[in-house]
């Protein structure tokens, strides 16, 4: 049987250390348990915000993917900005807060701005990691669910 084409989701936040790159190493280990045909990549909206950043990734993410007994990939990246082959790529793409990305896609990608999905995920700013992080994670969950869902339904249909 001929293995069905990886399919990419994009994870956006405004610096690609925390939100974001949670989601994505969520999103790979719950696809990776269920092995289905799915990877998850993430991308700054605004890279150059993240300039006191220590490290690669966010000591909260870190954290927390410890504490669901999730590894990091290895090495860890480096958090990154996106281009316009990253939306062309992806098959679904997720800006973690709309109040936030959608001004920054608005001012930098507006063929994109309103082809995005948005959730509503706060920054350190105004949630603790716990909530945020709790958040995406039941977020995440939910989108791995509805993508197998579909899959199955594409494969009943056939």
């Amino acid at each position: 049987m001929t293995p069905l084409p990886i399919r990419e989701v994009l994870f956006l936040c405004t610096g690609n250390y925390y939100r974001s790159r949670f989601a994505e190493v969520l999103f790979n280990h719950l696809m990776d348990q269920r092995e289905q045909a799915w990877r998850a990549f993430s991308r700054a909206l605004a890279i150059e915000r993240g300039h006191e950043n220590v490290g690669p990734i966010s000591q909260h993410t870190r954290r927390e993917l410890t504490g669901l007994n999730i590894a990091l990939p290895e090495p860890v990246a480096l958090p990154c900005g996106v281009c316009d082959a990253d939306f062309s790529r992806a098959v679904r793409v997720i800006a973690l807060k709309e109040a936030e990305h959608r001004p920054l896609m608005a001012r930098c990608w507006p063929g994109w701005c309103d082809r995005i999905e948005y959730w509503h995920v706060h920054d350190l700013d105004a949630a603790t990691p716990e909530q945020a992080l709790g958040e995406i994670d039941l977020l995440v969950r939910k989108l791995v669910e509805e993508l197998i869902r579909q899959a199955a339904a594409a494969r009943s249909d056939a």
